[in-house]
């Protein structure tokens, strides 16, 4: 699984303003940014990520996945930590 393919899943699937996915074999990062996240709780933001990941989770191509998501208002403060320039 290429971290393409995840990054057009999620973008496929979700609202996202924005998607970074990092890793390698099967072992992920992904951040998230939509505002469809304002008011979600974390765990409801991971398994918003999760659906429509099941697939490839379930057939063992996706091992570990570690799930940041943010709105947009969170990802202009959190932005310059995570995505040094």
């Amino acid at each position: 699984m290429h971290v393409s393919e995840i990054e057009a899943l999620l973008r496929d699937a979700l609202a996202l303003t924005e998607v970074h996915v990092k890793g390698d074999g099967s072992h992920y990062q992904v951040i998230a940014v939509s505002d469809m996240f304002d008011g979600m709780s974390r765990v409801k933001k991971q398994q918003a990520i999760y659906a429509p990941l099941m697939d490839k989770i379930a057939a063992n191509e996706i091992h570990a996945l570690s799930i940041k998501a943010f709105t947009e208002a969170e990802w202009k403060r959190e932005r310059k930590f995570l995505l040094p320039s």
